[in-house]
Order: structure tokens, then C-alpha cells, then sequence
């Protein structure tokens, strides 16, 4: 069951009407659109539904979040990646989601959809008509167009109720500002069943103050309860006072109005618009400088990435940390959590990065902050392929998976402005793409630089040998084959060992997939000879000496395989290393199967779908799990057999593939289900293997790497 939505990070007021009209209208409609302006509370809203309708869609909630995305390019990754589905053919992304999706019963939150309105409406309509079993939620400033589109127009908070109020004053609270008490109390929170919840954490502590009250409901009425320009002065208030908000707002908020009303409609357009003005005017300059040029960054960052892309003039080391404190005080920024658990990260809404763009090209800024922006990601990812053969080397995988967007920016940034930069981002990040899902982007940006720096050199050794990688693991055997030779070819012309070393992995590679492992063995033994040096001297040195062990054991020279691969295990272990040391796991239980050692072969199987697990590597974990079932059924467990299978499979149905690996585990796999069918008979595993297969994907796995039965 897919559960990626967002947690709730603050309390939610109001909204029982549309909460139930949000309700009523997924149950009857397979696409519902929540249209209003910028600052309404439509994402907000949007995510308490999906958590509250979820239950009611058997496969459960995908949000994407469409904000990041500078362009159509990345939105079916994006989706697929919502979806769990990390497809390895070539064949046309689209078709390959309507195919994951079309058994499956769940909702689809499209969050922010009005700067890509008419791919997302195509988007749509091709899932709708494949998946009958999908309803999409959107959000979106203005209508997409689709037949049968139910529109559900979100309105501010009435000021002449409490929510307003109720909102501005738990916000005050929330930056620590002060609310005097009052001998009436303040109203009880309002639940989405129309009741009132109990005092607690989300309750209003203390009631107004009688001068407060009028201060604050007028604050309420003149921001039209529109509840981010609520947020922004309550930030304010939270330092200040509410009647010095209220005082302020009324000495500028006319001039502002009428400055921006100038060229924006209608008027709550105007108000948010003005009440982002009037938020930038109190901010010291360096905090409206540092508030501008953050605007770069599409997703989510941190005080580090913050530092080297927006530094200069008064914004150094010293005055980083504080300011983004103070951008977060005042609601400029938002604090969001790390993807590995680890730091603080920053993220700034759209409407006010929109804000901020109009002053950093006021600035003249934006091509330089671009700019900036690549070369830190470009550094990025080059440190990413230093540190690759270490103890990092896992957290770097999930790092990379992080700042996908980020990277696709500075890519697309370098197209333009220096295509031999971008050949050389791509082939870096080429490789860590292709093992966590993006394979089709990969090669696109593959493809699409080494066409636009058709120069000789390593950066594009490096570009062809990373194409070459994902187009094998697409199955797309022809087209990795002429890249192959083409990066042999231009490896030899470098002479630089490390090309040398690359190229030959990728042919090995291909060469074990095509049931040639004859020709792999000896190609890694040529090459390894040659270049001399010790496996751990390089990443391709280990890759290469991979490909012989895998070589080894197609050619059924066991001994021989398994003293390599335990010797390179040991000396990835010392290092830290996951991504080999996990496929070599996987050889050494394929080698225990094969000497009729089912313990060893279980757990050297689970070692795998561990390090895999790690890397969020699927193929991977695929692989695993059916190397995890052939020790299980050597054991003699044939309901556990089918249940480890029918999760595997569906592992592989996130990659696009019934099943895949080199020959001898398919010959493994088909002996093992045969021998598992007739212990058990076809009615029990069946049983089972549609049990593994629904469990969903972490469930499936947690069970799978359950209590051994061998």
C-alpha cells in the first residue's frame, strides 16, 4: 500500500464545510480539482482529506508535489516515483504507469498543478482512462479543463467567524508571541465531525485581550482570512505585538495595495500579493537579499547548500545560520525534514519564492545565482563519485535521490550555458539514477548531452559508459552494445586506466545478461591484468572484478568464485561499501545454493536485500528476494517459498520486468517454484504467492527478512 503523504507539521482550524465537500465529492467523482488563490490553504486542505479519506482506497494515497518542477520534463518521474514505480525498459514511461496502476485502487494528489496545467490535464486523462480504479485530487489556482472535472473553489477563512481568528491567534502563540488573558475563554477548536475538540496541544491556550480582540480581528478582515498573509502577520506579531502589526498594516498596507494592484486581479490576489510586500518591507535588507537569491533552489536545502550558492556580499558564514532562523520566525521559510534523518533543511513556499524571483531579477541576480546554483551541484555530485567506494556510500545514494530536482535544474542549466559541464553532471549522477529507479531520465540526459559535447575526452568516456549502464538495465541489449563499443573505443583513445577499467565493466556486464559469461570472464581478466593495481585501488577496479565473479559462477567454477568474491567482501565490509558488497551477497548465496548449503544461502541473500534496502535499489531487492526463495525452497518451506516469490514479483513489477538476471537464476528460479508446487501443492502456493504479492512493498519486504525457516 503506497503511503507517502506529508505529515501534518501545525494544527488545522476550521474548514469542516469544505472538508466535507472534499469528502463527499471523492467518493462520487474520479477527478476533483481544489481551485483557489495563492495563500488559501489549498494544499493544506488537500492533505487533511487524503489523510482522512485513506483508508477508503485499498492501495492507498501517491502526493506529488508538482511546486519543484521547472517544466513538464520530470513529471511522469515524478508521479512514477509517488507510485513506487521505478521502471527499467524502454518503453514509453506513461505506458509503463498505466500498466502499474491499472489493477490497483488508490488516490493520486497532484499538489500544485497551475504552472504545468495542460501536461498535467493530458497526464490525467491518459490514467483515468487506463486505471479505472484511480481518483485524482488536485490542486491548482485555476481549473484543468477535464471532461467531468469537479471543481471545488476554496474561499479564505470568514472573518466574521472564528476560524480566522482562531488561525491567527494559534499562529501568534506558535512564534511566541504574547496573548493577554481575558475573563471570557477563547472558543474550542472546531473538529472536521462539526464538534469541538478538547483543550490540548492544538487549543488556544489563553484568550485575548479585549484591546487584542479588536486588533486582531481586524488584522483578520483587512488580510480577508487568507491564511498564509495570517501567517506572515502573525510571524510578525509573534516578535512584536499585535497592535504594532495592526499599526503597521494600516500606516502601509494602502500604499503597497495600490503599488501591487497595478498589474494583479482580483483583489485577493491583490492582498496576498501585498501582504508578502508589506512582510518583505520589515525585513532587515540583508534578510529581503538572502530571501531573494534562496529563491534558486526548486526544492528543499540546507544552511550548507544555502552557504555556497547564495554567499557573497554581507551574506557569509557568520550571518547564514542566523538569517535563516530569521526567515523561518517570520514565515519566509519553512523547516521540513531531512531525507536521511540528519540536520535541519529549509523550504520556502511558492507563492512567496514568486516573491522573491520578481526581486532577484529586480537584482540583476538570476543568471548569476543559476549559475552558482549548477557549479555547487556539479561539486555535489563530484564529491558523491569521490566518496562512492566508502562508508558514505549509501547516504550519498539517498543524498542523490534527494536533490533529483536540483540536479535536473543545474543540467538544464548547463544545456544552455556550458554543454560540456552538463555531460560531465550527467555522467557523474548517470550511474546513481540507474540504480535508484530513474532510468529513463538518465538516459535522456545521457543522450541529451553527450549530442550537445560530441568532443573526445573522459567526461564523455564517462557520459557513453553511464548510457551504456542504463540501457542494459533497460533490456534494451542492441542499443547497449553500440554504446559499449563506442565507449571502448573512446576509453582506448583517453588511455586513462579508470575509462579503460569502466568500459570493460559495461561490456561484462552485458555480455552476463546475454548468457555470455565466458566472454565476461575473460574481457574482466584482460582488463584487470592490464591496468594492474589492487581491486579497492578505484571504483572501476571493484566494478570490473564484480563482473569476474559473476563470470566465475556462470561458468559454474565455484571455488574459484567463491574465494574472490569473500575476499572482496571482506574488503568492502572494511570499507563501508554496500552497493558490491550487495551483490556479492547475492553471488556467494547463489554459490551456497548451488553446494546445497541452504543456511548460508539464506543468509547471504538477506545480507543483499539489506544493502539494497539501503540504497532503495528495487532491482536489487528484486534479485535478492528470489535468490531469499531458492534457499527457502532447498529447505524444504514450500508455503514460504510462494509468499518470498510473490513479493519478489512484485519488486519486479516496479521495474517494468517479469523477472530478470542472469540465466542461471532463472533456471534457479523456475527448479525452486516447481520443487515448492509439488511439496506443498498448487492451491496452498498459490495461496501464498498472492499473499507476498499483496503485501505491498515495505510490508512484503519486512516479512520476507522475517524469523529464518532455514
Amino acid at each position: 500500500m503506497l503511503g507517502n503523504l506529508p505529515e501534518e507539521s501545525t494544527s488545522f482550524v476550521g474548514r469542516n464545510w469544505e472538508l466535507f465537500r472534499l469528502d463527499r465529492a471523492l467518493r462520487k467523482h474520479r477527478i476533483v480539482t481544489l481551485v483557489g488563490p495563492g495563500g488559501v490553504g489549498k494544499t493544506r486542505l488537500a492533505l487533511r482529506a487524503a489523510h482522512q479519506v485513506a483508508e477508503g482506497f485499498t492501495d492507498g494515497v501517491a502526493w506529488v508535489e508538482l511546486s519543484p518542477l521547472y517544466g513538464d520534463r520530470l513529471l511522469l518521474a515524478s508521479v512514477s516515483d509517488a507510485c513506487d514505480l521505478a521502471d527499467h525498459t524502454p518503453r514509453m514511461p506513461v505506458d509503463a504507469l498505466c500498466e502499474w496502476l491499472t489493477q490497483k485502487r488508490l488516490l493520486l494528489v497532484l499538489d500544485s498543478c497551475e504552472h504545468l496545467v495542460d501536461p498535467v490535464r493530458v497526464l490525467i486523462g491518459d490514467l483515468l482512462t487506463a486505471v479505472p480504479g484511480l481518483t485524482v485530487l488536485a490542486t491548482s489556482r485555476q481549473p484543468l479543463g477535464l471532461e467531468d472535472e469537479r471543481l471545488i473553489d476554496l474561499e479564505p477563512l470568514p472573518v466574521d467567524g472564528p476560524d480566522a481568528l482562531e488561525l491567527f491567534t494559534q499562529r501568534v502563540l506558535a512564534a511566541g508571541g504574547f496573548v493577554p488573558p481575558e475573563s471570557e475563554p477563547s472558543p474550542p477548536r472546531p473538529t472536521a465531525d462539526g464538534g469541538a475538540a478538547d483543550a490540548g496541544s492544538d487549543a488556544v491556550p489563553v484568550p485575548w485581550s479585549g484591546d487584542g480582540t479588536q486588533a486582531a480581528r481586524w488584522i483578520c478582515r483587512r488580510l480577508d482570512g487568507i491564511p498564509l498573509a495570517l501567517e506572515l502577520a502573525a510571524a510578525h506579531a509573534g516578535r512584536t505585538s499585535v497592535a504594532e502589526v495592526a499599526e503597521r498594516l494600516t500606516s502601509r498596507f494602502d500604499v503597497l495595495e495600490a503599488e501591487a494592484g497595478l498589474a494583479v486581479r482580483p483583489e485577493r490576489h491583490r492582498t496576498m500579493l501585498t501582504t508578502i510586500g508589506w512582510s518583505h518591507e520589515l525585513c532587515a535588507p540583508i534578510e529581503r537579499l538572502l530571501w531573494a537569491r534562496l529563491t534558486v533552489f526548486r526544492g528543499d536545502f540546507d544552511e550548507t547548500s544555502a552557504l555556497a550558492v547564495c554567499a557573497g556580499g554581507p551574506l557569509d558564514s557568520t550571518t547564514m545560520g542566523p538569517l535563516l532562523e530569521r526567515l523561518v520566525s517570520m514565515s519566509v521559510l519553512r523547516v521540513v525534514k531531512a531525507p536521511d534523518g540528519d540536520g535541519i533543511r529549509y523550504r520556502m513556499l511558492d507563492t512567496i519564492r514568486e516573491y522573491g524571483e520578481l526581486w532577484l531579477r529586480a537584482l540583476e541576480e538570476d543568471t548569476v545565482l543559476a549559475q552558482r546554483h549548477a557549479e555547487y551541484f556539479l561539486r555535489f555530485a563530484l564529491r558523491a563519485d569521490r566518496e562512492w567506494l566508502g562508508p558514505e556510500q549509501a547516504r550519498w545514494y539517498r543524498r542523490i535521490s534527494a536533490a533529483y530536482n536540483e540536479l535536473c535544474a543545474a543540467l538544464e542549466h548547463f544545456l544552455t550555458h556550458s554543454p560540456e559541464r552538463a555531460l560531465r553532471l550527467a555522467g557523474l549522477v548517470g550511474f546513481f539514477w540507474s540504480c535508484c529507479g530513474h532510468l529513463h531520465e538518465a538516459r535522456d540526459y545521457l543522450q541529451q548531452t553527450l549530442d550537445a559535447h560530441p568532443r573526445p575526452g573522459p567526461d564523455r568516456t564517462r557520459g557513453l559508459w553511464a548510457l551504456g549502464v542504463t540501457t542494459t538495465l533497460q533490456g534494451d541489449y542492441e542499443t547497449a552494445r553500440r554504446v559499449s563499443n563506442e565507449c571502448t573505443a573512446s576509453a582506448a583513445g583517453d588511455q586513462e586506466t579508470e575509462g579503460i577499467l569502466a568500459a570493460a565493466y559495461l561490456a561484462g556486464l552485458i555480455d552476463l545478461l546475454t548468457g555470455s559469461p565466458l566472454d565476461a570472464e575473460a574481457t574482466s581478466v584482460q582488463t584487470l591484468r592490464a591496468a594492474g593495481g589492487q581491486p579497492f585501488d578505484s571504483a572501476a577496479r571493484l566494478r570490473c572484478s564484480l563482473v569476474k565473479v559473476f563470470a566465475l559462477t556462470g561458468l559454474e567454477r565455484l571455488d574459484e568464485a567463491r574465494e574472490l568474491a569473500l575476499s572482496l567482501r571482506a574488503g568492502c565490509v572494511e570499507r563501508g561499501e554496500s552497493w558490491t558488497r550487495a551483490y556479492l551477497d547475492y553471488q556467494l548465496s547463489l554459490i551456497a545454493l548451488f553446494r546445497g548449503d541452504a543456511p548460508a544461502a539464506a543468509a547471504h541473500a538477506r545480507a543483499m536485500l539489506e544493502g539494497k534496502h539501503g540504497i532503495g535499489d528495487n532491482f536489487g531487492i528484486a534479485l535478492g528476494l528470489d535468490a531469499l526463495a531458492a534457499a527457502i525452497s532447498a529447505a524444504g518451506d514450500g508455503e514460504r517459498v510462494g509468499q518470498v516469490y510473490g513479493t519478489g514479483q512484485a519488486f519486479w513489477s516496479t521495474v517494468g520486468h517479469p523477472q530478470r538476471g542472469t540465466p542461471e537464476l532463472r533456471a534457479v528460479r523456475e527448479t525452486c517454484e516447481r520443487v515448492a508446487r509439488e511439496g506443498v501443492g498448487d492451491a496452498v502456493y498459490e495461496r501464498a504467492y498472492q499473499e507476498g504479492a499483496s503485501y505491498g512493498l515495505d510490508a512484503g519486504l519486512k516479512a520476507a527478512l522475517g524469523p529464518p525457516s532455514c
